[in-house]
């Protein structure tokens, strides 16, 4: 991942900038005015982003509460445009934030990012982003390590996005944003096959 930065005496970028960057197989966000470029990811990344929107939207269509999806515009302002990897939304609140461009235009109540490995990557979700969703009222925030098959959930308080929970592989991921959703953590990532043994004659 790469971010430009802008010198204070220049323009910083804007989300209307997104729609002029090369469709070279790259994820552009821009974040307080500076745009960060995400390299193709990885085969586990989009594994768990998977399997995960695919349990959401599961509960979803059983509850008829609302809807997820994977990696969808989200507009908060001029300088502030992301594309997270899972939201999930309500029925109102798709009404509310979906725009006639397509993009979601407020918080959706609940964001996850599927961490990628890296330094730069790690800042990115387990700080900015984190701070950018709080400040414009993302209720829930996951963050999803299919390195360390676990889920951190933050929750907002006080105008934070708080630390609450550690769901390990063998626990149940659950919300009370979400009544009666239930997932076992091990579920959202993808297990190669083990090796088959050589056979020596």
């Amino acid at each position: 991942m790469s971010v430009l930065s802008n010198p204070s005496s220049l323009p910083k970028f804007k989300s209307e900038d997104l729609v002029r960057m090369p469709d070279d197989g790259n994820r552009y966000e821009v974040i307080d005015g500076e745009l960060y470029i995400h390299d193709p990811t990885h085969y586990q990344h989009q594994s768990a982003c998977g399997h995960l929107a695919s349990a959401l939207d599961a509960w979803s269509q059983s509850s008829d509460l609302g809807e997820a999806n994977i990696a969808v515009g989200l507009v908060f302002d001029d300088y502030n445009s992301v594309a997270p990897d899972v939201v999930w939304l309500s029925r109102d609140r798709r009404i509310e934030a979906l725009g006639q461009d397509g993009w979601l235009h407020s918080a959706p109540e609940l964001v996850a990012e599927v961490l990628i490995p890296g330094e730069a990557h790690f800042r990115r979700d387990c700080w900015i982003k984190r701070e950018l969703y709080a400040r414009f009222g993302v209720q829930e925030y996951w963050i999803v390590d299919w390195q360390e098959r676990q889920v951190d959930v933050y929750r907002h308080e006080r105008d934070e996005l708080c630390f609450v929970k550690t769901f390990r592989s063998a626990d149940d991921l659950n919300s009370p944003l979400l009544p009666g959703f239930s997932c076992r953590v091990e579920s959202l990532f993808f297990s190669f096959p083990s090796m088959s043994p050589t056979i020596s004659f």
